[in-house]
């Protein structure tokens, strides 16, 4: 994981605080809490997971733009997505190299690199490479429907 492993952000240092960026989108828990469901502000929020092979976009194959549920930033487009079978949503590459920021994870006993929306920090999920699926990146961004809303048609 090389590529990843290396990558760094403000999150990586624990720092949410101003980036100079004035898209930055910083809120409160409780405006949180009041925005999003008991389901989307437990993964966004609190990093959780939704079950495999329940979301709603993980076979999806509708031509359009996957904006963050959270704060609406673009993230990911259907051209990058592609079926992995691993129970989520999974794409090769986000829209631009700046829409995620990743994360070095250490939890649940493993290393892994989680990603998160660039604009609101929010959890999207985890990105593996290596795997052997044949993508241009060799990368699969393993993302939680519920991190996601698609607007079709983009």
């Amino acid at each position: 994981m090389s590529d990843l492993s290396s990558a760094s952000s403000a999150s990586d240092m624990g720092d949410t605080g101003d980036t100079g960026d004035m898209s930055r989108v910083v809120k409160t828990e409780d405006q949180w809490k009041a925005e999003l469901s008991p389901a989307e502000y437990r993964v966004l929020r609190k990093a959780g997971t939704e079950r495999p092979f329940t979301g709603e976009y993980v076979d999806t194959k509708t031509v359009g733009v996957y904006t963050c549920r959270a704060c609406g930033s673009e993230l990911f487009r259907s051209q990058a997505k592609f079926d992995s079978h691993c129970g989520w949503p999974s794409f090769y590459a986000p829209t631009e190299g700046d829409a995620v920021t990743l994360v070095e994870d250490r939890s649940m006993g493993m290393r892994r690199v989680e990603a998160r929306c660039a604009s609101c920090d929010s959890h999207l999920g985890h990105v593996f490479e290596g795997e052997g699926y044949p993508t241009p990146t060799d990368q699969r961004w393993c993302i939680n429907s519920v991190s996601l809303r698609l607007v079709p048609g983009q």
